[in-house]
Formats: structure tokens, sequence, C-alpha cells
């Protein structure tokens, strides 16, 4: 039934674009305010379509978040209640498909081959895995049996990769159904190997360190010498921090050069204005803030990620809505005509987006592995770490950096216990059992003065031998 419905009335069902980043800070896309960095592609979403300023990925089990993100994101559900494989669940993609659309994805698939192939009609350029050099892609194509061709190099640097496969698939489609366009990018994940001229760019046009920069994290979290923080010795110096963020932007701003010419494409074929447009990412990333370089860590800057919906019934304008990626799946559904299967736990964010409702909950929660808990509301955000039980505070409307610790004050003291407890119910409704505190914590002092990067990271060489040996 559903099926007929979608195919008497192909001419009148959206189609859907998704663009999704790989490690990219709420803060990098100069249509939210970014004065150094050149992101005029997504500014042009931006700028035709509603953001979410405070999206969010739930956490992680693990050290590699953007994993579970995906899985999150793929099944609508929460941490604890899907697979990193995605076995079980209905996916996104599926619903689209037995809804008559046209699926179609390129780029990072980290969910095993399994539920891919079995999420999409087609295929093209599939990357497997969690990271690769972006010059030699370990890629696969759908076969016509729906099989998956064996593994291949990619033969050009993996934003443009993703870029034409998207493109190609736009140019060949079938016309007489909606699509669905999933383009899952690995940029701007290191290694940060921008074409020359955009890491040039940036080493001339240097963006300021972060506000929260630091040399070192002031206390052990629990995840101070991961692969991510070995991507620079300790204290971390203001050049090598400025270095890694001229990279990174470069990585963004090649990449955004990549999502114009799918949005070229798009328009030329007369399908931008029935199109709706995501853009997000699975998570963000340190990069010097706090004295971190990674995404393991519950600060605004690595669990929040942008957001932004364009086309067709979406208006113009900005939400502080508290969002996840995992709401996506019904909203995308309820946009479409699209029945969202049972057990998806987002919210549909289509209240929000037609102007019924401020937002869909007044809490949110997020969490990484077993060390580290947080919850925010519109304005506070607690932070706690069991294992060495420690307790943090932000005032996010007067230091929305992080900066100043007010848990210990007496005058907030009904504040933390208030969101504490608001904390534990998260964690009952979501199945989390960590404790408030381990029974024998931790010591939170930790100098990592003089202990050097993990070198092995930034090498190109390494990578290929791994996913090619």
């Amino acid at each position: 039934m559903l099926l007929a419905t979608c195919v008497s009335a192909q001419k009148q069902a959206p189609n859907v674009l998704f663009l999704f980043a790989d490690d990219q800070r709420p803060d990098t896309v100069a249509a939210f305010g970014n004065e150094f960095i050149q992101t005029p592609a997504i500014d042009t979403i931006a700028n035709r379509g509603m953001r979410f300023a405070h999206n969010y990925c739930m956490g992680s089990i693990h050290g590699a978040v953007c994993q579970p993100s995906r899985a999150m994101l793929m099944s609508g559900r929460s941490l604890w209640r899907v697979s990193m494989q995605l076995r079980g669940v209905p996916m996104m993609p599926t619903s689209f498909r037995k809804a008559g659309y046209e699926t179609f994805v390129t780029g990072k698939w980290h969910n095993g081959q399994e539920s891919v192939r079995g999420s999409f009609e087609r295929g093209n350029a599939v990357m497997l895995g969690g990271m690769s050099d972006h010059l030699r892609v370990p890629i696969r194509d759908f076969a016509p049996d729906g099989q998956m061709t064996k593994r291949r190099r990619g033969e050009k640097f993996s934003s443009e990769l993703f870029a034409d496969a998207a493109i190609e698939f736009l140019r060949s489609r079938d016309r007489a159904r909606p699509f669905f366009c999933y383009v899952s990018f690995t940029s701007p994940h290191d290694p940060r190997q921008p074409p020359e001229p955009y890491r040039q760019h940036y080493y001339d046009n240097r963006p300021p360190l972060p506000a929260n920069f630091m040399p070192q994290h002031p206390f052990h979290n629990g995840w101070m010498v991961g692969r991510d923080e070995k991507l620079a010795a300790w204290p971390r110096t203001e050049s090598v921090i400025s270095d890694q963020l001229a990279e990174y932007y470069g990585m963004i701003t090649h990449m955004d050069a990549q999502i114009g010419r799918i949005l070229e494409t798009l328009r030329a074929s007369g399908d931008l204005e029935n199109t709706i447009i995501v853009y997000t990412a699975d998570h963000g990333l340190a990069v010097g803030s706090h004295g971190l370089l990674g995404k393991q860590n519950l600060y605004e800057h690595s669990m929040g990620c942008p957001l932004i919906f364009a086309g067709p019934g979406v208006p113009k304008g900005t939400s502080a809505a508290l969002t996840y990626l995992l709401d996506l799946f019904p909203t995308l559904c309820s946009l479409c005509g699209v029945k969202t299967p049972q057990g998806v736990e987002g919210r549909d964010l289509t209240p929000v987006i037609r102007g019924e409702r401020e937002g869909v909950r007044e809490t949110l929660f997020t969490t990484y592995e077993d060390k580290m808990r947080a919850l925010r509301d519109s304005r506070f955000k607690l932070i706690r770490y069991p294992r060495i039980a420690h307790t943090q505070l932000f005032d996010l409307q007067e230091d929305p950096h992080e900066l100043n610790n007010l848990a210990e004050k007496p005058e907030y003291a009904t504040t933390v216990q208030t969101m504490r407890r608001e904390l534990e119910r998260w964690q009952v409704a979501l199945g989390d059992r960590q404790p408030w505190t381990i029974a024998k914590p931790h010591a939170k002092e930790i100098d990592l003065s003089g202990r050097k990067r993990k070198p092995d990271n930034h090498q190109p060489e390494w990578i290929v031998e791994k996913y090619f040996r």
C-alpha cells in the first residue's frame, strides 16, 4: 500500500540528498559565524534552510566514535539498543527503499558489509572501515547481483571520489522514482592531507587557536593517550595546533568544493527544488580545545556536530532545540511521507521545523565508554567522570567554551544535584548501568610533558599496508 501510494505520487515525493562529514566540529561552517573558514557550498544549504544549533552524537562504547554514531543514525536507536553491525534492526535507507525510493550509497560505511548490502539498492565507491589514506582509498562497488565487488584502490582524493560517484548516480538514476542518496565523506578525518592549494591557503591565512586551547587537559579524563591523542606531543604547542587547524580547515574547504559539484549537478538536473538536503557529521573533534585532539570526550566541540535541513517544506531559520543524530531517521520519514518502523527511538523534528514546537526534549544525555557521562539543558552542562569521582558544571550561556567549572561552588550545589538526578533518570531509560562513582576511584592527576606523539598515524604507508596487505 505504501509503495503504491509513493509510486502514484512520484512527482510530488521529495528526494533526499544526505551529506555526511567525518569528524567535523560544529563551529567550522562560515554561515554559522566562523569568519576564518571558507565553506560556500555548505553556506548555500544553510542560507536556504534550517540550522539546528545544538545537535549531538549520543556517544560511544569505544574509541572509534564514528562507528556507534553511524549505527545510531541509520537505526534511529540509542547507543545500548543497536549493534555496531546493525544486525536485526530496520534501517533508514531500507525504509525509503520499501517506500519506492531508489537508494544509493557512496563513501564510508563503518558498520559491516552485510548491513550496507541489505540497506541500499545501488552503491559505488564504498569504503568499508574507519579510515584510510585519502589518496588511496580501499573501495568496493555494488555488482548487478547485489553483491559487492572485490576491493580496489581509489585513484582520486577521497572527497572527489565520493562526489564523482554521487554525481554519476544523480545523472543515471531512475527518474520515474524519487531517490535517497547517501554521501558519506571521510573528510576531515585524519590523516589530514588536503590538496596543496587548500593546505597552503590556511597556512597563509591562519585560523586562530580555539578559545579553549590548552597545552594539556587539566586532569586525567580516562582517555589521555588514546589513538587520536597521540597525533601530537605533550604539551600541545601553539605552532603544532595551528598547523593541525590549517590542515583540518583545508580538508573541510576541499570537501565543500566537492559538495558544490554535487549541488550543481542537482540544480542542472532540475531536481534541486524537490530535494530535501541534510548536511551533518558523525561528531566533532577537539583539535587543541581543552588540550585534547580527538573526539573521545564530552565537551561541546567533540560530541556536537553541524546539522542543516533544506528543501521543500523546510523554512529558513535557526533552532535551539536539543537534537541527536538518531532523530534524523524519523524526521526524514515524516518529511517524505515514509512510514517510521517500530523500535525507532529518535524524535521527529518536523514540529520544530514547521514552527509548531520549540523543541522535542528538555535535556540531552551524552556518554563515552565507562569514563564519562554528561547532561545538558538549555543553559547548564554537567559532566561526570566516574573513574576519578570528578564533576564539572558549566553555564553554557555565560561560558560556551566550558572553561569555568562551577561544580564546587556552594551556590550551584542544587543545580548539580538536580542535574545528577536527571542524568541518572536518562541512564535508567537507556539501560546504562554505569555508577556515579566506581568502588576505587583512580587519581585524576597526570603529567604527559615530554611524551612523544605516535609516529605512524600520519603515515600513509602504514594505512595502505593495513588495508591492502
